[in-house]
Formats: C-alpha cells, structure tokens, sequence
C-alpha cells in the first residue's frame, strides 16, 4: 500500500529555506555518513547548482525520504543522494520518491549510481545496468540508465 498522508515537495536550492536545507543534510549525512559509516563530503556543491532539483516527501512535517536530480551536460538528468529514513523503510516511502522523481526527469536519459545491492529498485523503474560494478566509499555500487520513461 503506498504511503498516505504525504507531502511531495520540490524545489531548487535558492527556494529551500535554511531549516529546510538543515533537515535534508540532516537526512543525508545520518544515513550515509553516520549509518554507513562512510566519511565523504557530503557537501559537493552540486546542491547548490541552478539546474539541480531537491524533492523530498514528509509526513506529519517530517521529512522521511529524499533525493536529488541534477542536471548533467547534454541535457541528461542524475538521481543522486536517493535516501529514507530509517524509521520510514519498507513504507513504499522510496518507490513515491521514485515514481515523483521520473516525473520531473520526463523523457529525458537519466542516470544513477546505485548501492549494488538495490539495483533491482531501480530496474523496476525502468533502469538498466549500463556499466561494470565499482566500489566507493567501502560500498558497492551499479551505473544504471534509463533512456526514456516507461509507458
């Protein structure tokens, strides 16, 4: 059953508001950071670009899961920090995020780097291995794309 009583939200970096942005980062870093133990620079100034989109969902004003698109050259888009809340898994939480995230891409290429262990996730959205596994940050990850939306 998919999640009730959700907001979806989306908005650029100049229109996020300061708490807003804290809880985001807050989101990020306690799972991929702190959870994964995975000490990176969160910050990469990717968020802060004009092309790059924030969507998150809340509930109850709490945000439960995240991620970003930004928009990479040739008019491709990426789906990047791809994040739920501990206490939010298994709640539908990330394939609403997902399904609100293909929206905005639309039939624009999209590409994804996937913690390897998901990648299925992701093939049920329309995406396909498009390169050899790597490890980052400790972490196995899966270069994924989907080159139009699903019909």
């Amino acid at each position: 059953m998919p999640p009730q009583n959700v907001e979806v939200r989306l908005a650029s970096f100049a229109e996020l508001d300061a708490r807003t942005f804290h809880d985001l980062l807050r989101l990020r870093i306690d799972v991929f950071v702190v959870e994964q133990r995975c000490p990176y620079a969160e910050l990469d100034g990717r968020d802060v670009e004009p092309g790059t989109r924030h969507l998150w969902l809340t509930r109850d004003g709490a945000v439960v899961a995240y991620l970003r698109i930004l928009a990479d050259p040739g008019g491709l888009a990426r789906i990047g920090r791809v994040v739920v809340a501990p206490a939010a898994r298994r709640g539908g939480y990330a394939g609403r995020l997902m399904a609100e995230a293909l929206a905005v891409v639309g039939d624009r290429p999209c590409v994804l780097e996937a913690q390897s262990h998901l990648a299925g996730f992701y093939t049920r959205h329309g995406f396909v291995v498009s390169g050899p596994d790597y490890v980052e940050d400790g972490i196995p990850h899966t270069p994924m794309r989907r080159e139009r939306a699903i019909d």
